[in-house]
């Protein structure tokens, strides 16, 4: 493969668009059923939708189906560029056909049409196909979580740790001025500068052969995004460097997290998509409690919890070892490593890391395997700003807009049994309440300070005023970490 810096990347960005091979596109053309069975890695309902030769479906059968197409029709999607993508090694030429090499997806991000290049999807329609150590993963569930986890607002300098195909890159191009990417795989590095000429950003992504943070020594960023090489496997001699970091169980995971602070302005983020073990009898956040530095507030997020057999299948079939000979051996193996290592469950989730300074304190640990809104990114830096709000009983608070009180007791009973707050929006938190603290968020308008809407409700229910303040302003605090509350605008 040549470098990205020819004229290859703007010849096949002309090409694409000239087809009209978007996301959009592709998805009316295959239609939901044969979309969501290519989601599926199957191609059988794709392949019978796209049979009519235009240069749009030669595309989809190319390189999402990975099916070869006829070299007249290859010219045609592509005009006088087969023989030079053969040459760089994204097709391969026979006679009177073509296939694909690397994968070229288009990908609707930010309000914008990009296209990926990266490495043949393993085990389309259940074929075992074992991929290569250095095999550059596309578009994936995880990269998809990642994007939708990341704070979107302007940084000045922004690390995207172990960029992969570069898809990460893209995204943080959008709203960085410096975005360095990094990667121990060459191959994925040639991938991402491809995809960043590609998407006629090259100039703002800077990409950086080194492991984890070793080509950014003594460099700070006001925002780290990673989606790490986290799939904990037992050490078998073999390694694929996209998923296994070549480190014990998770302490990739556990490295960049302790390493990330040094790296952080103040003020940066570090947000880090990673599976953790769950071990006997502890529980997950006693664990990573003591990853997390001192001058970091944390959120973590427990989002699914796998038990080993489900995420031994999940991560052989991954690398399209499903149906290979030694499939049994291999799963029997990592399940034995497993018990040996007293792994009771895999965790997965997002840890969220904020450098506030020394003294930071707040921890909050969320096992919320519930629907949430996405992107995720705004709830995450409301959290950050809930932090920032001194609760006391001179502060001004709102409401949030999407904030709904439900209640639930027998037909005209004058009070309800039970009063419910929900969130439409963000985590969709929910929270039970009692009769002072549904008023109390009721009466959150910022007109009035916390405390004289409590002495106001104390005289209206004839409770105590003082002991009402004791006892709701840490519910206040509760709420404004929550989510429920914010501050009121001066």
């Amino acid at each position: 493969m040549s470098t990205s810096a020819s004229d290859l990347p703007a010849r096949l960005r002309a090409a694409l668009t000239v087809a009209g091979f978007t996301y959009d596109a592709v998805a009316e053309l295959l239609g939901p059923s044969a979309h969501d069975a290519l989601a599926r890695n199957e191609t059988t309902p794709g392949l019978r939708r796209t049979q009519g030769g235009s240069p749009l479906e030669t595309l989809v059968r190319l390189f999402l189906l990975q099916t070869p197409v006829g070299l007249a029709e290859a010219q045609r999607a592509l005009p006088d560029l087969v023989d030079r993508m053969a040459a760089e090694g994204l097709l391969e030429q026979t006679v009177g056909e073509v296939a694909a090499r690397l994968d070229v997806r288009p990908y609707a991000a930010d309000g914008r049409d990009l296209w990926v290049v990266s490495d043949l999807t393993p085990g389309l329609d259940g074929g075992p196909q074992v991929v290569g150590t250095d095999h550059v993963l596309g578009i994936s569930p995880a990269s998809t979580s990642l994007a939708q986890l990341t704070i979107r607002e302007p940084f000045g300098r922004a690390l995207d740790l172990g960029t992969g195909c570069g898809v990460q890159a893209l995204h943080l191009a959008t709203h960085v001025g410096q975005v360095v990417a990094t990667d121990v795989n060459r191959r994925a590095l040639w991938v991402t500068r491809f995809n960043a000429a590609l998407n006629e950003v090259a100039g703002s992504i800077d990409v950086r052969e080194g492991s984890f943070f070793e080509p950014v020594a003594d460099e700070r960023f006001d925002l780290i995004a990673t989606n790490p090489p986290f799939v904990i496997s037992p050490a078998t001699g073999e390694r694929l460097v996209y998923r296994d970091s070549g480190l014990p169980g998770d302490r990739v995971v556990e490295d960049i997290v302790r390493a990330a602070p040094s790296h952080l302005a103040d003020g940066g983020w570090c947000q880090v998509l990673a599976n953790w073990a769950v071990l006997d009898g502890r529980p997950w956040d006693e664990r990573l409690a003591p990853w997390i530095a001192d001058d970091c507030d944390a959120l973590v997020v427990q989002r699914e919890l796998l038990d080993p057999s489900a995420y031994v299948e999940l991560w052989l079939k991954d690398a399209g070892q499903h149906g290979a000979p030694d499939y049994l051996v291999r799963y029997d193996t990592w399940l034995s490593w497993f018990e040996e290592q007293g792994v009771e469950a895999i965790g997965f989730g997002w840890i969220n890391l904020h450098r506030t300074g020394p003294g930071a304190s707040r921890r909050t640990f969320l096992d919320w395997p519930y629907d949430v809104e996405q992107p995720i990114g705004p709830a995450i830096r409301a959290w950050g700003d809930a932090g920032s709000v001194e609760v006391g009983a001179d502060v001004r608070l709102v409401v949030r807009e999407d904030v709904r009180q439900e209640t639930v007791g027998p037909v005209g009973a004058e009070d309800p049994e039970t009063i419910v707050l929900r969130q439409q929006r963000g985590l969709r938190r929910a929270r039970q309440a009692d009769t002072v603290e549904a008023a109390l968020v009721g009466a959150c308008d910022g007109e009035l300070s916390v405390g004289q809407i409590l002495d106001a409700v104390a005289q209206l229910t004839d409770r105590d005023a003082e002991q009402t303040r004791a006892t709701y302003l840490p519910v206040v605090a509760e709420l404004v970490e929550e989510g429920f509350l914010t501050a009121a605008r001066p």
